[in-house]
């Protein structure tokens, strides 16, 4: 991520906060994205997708634009 792009989110919050403001965009996010903003391997990213934000009460919804898969949070329960 760019120096330029800094996330919506205030300084002490969690790794996952920081993978829910990402996915909050209008574009949302890819893995890669949110590999970089939280030091996380693929695997752990997928896991937070399918189960901590899940949890939280988001449906999370994925699409490939360009080629590339990204995520975004569909809507909240």
């Amino acid at each position: 991520m760019s120096k330029s792009k800094k996330l919506a989110v205030p300084s002490g919050t969690s790794k996952l906060d920081h993978v829910e403001a990402l996915l909050r965009r209008p574009e949302g996010a890819s893995l890669d994205e949110m590999m970089n903003a939280t030091s996380w391997q693929r695997h752990s990213v997928r896991g937070a997708l399918a189960g901590a934000l899940k949890k939280r009460g988001h449906t999370i919804a994925s699409e490939k634009v360009d080629g590339l898969r990204r995520y975004r949070i569909a809507s909240d329960q």
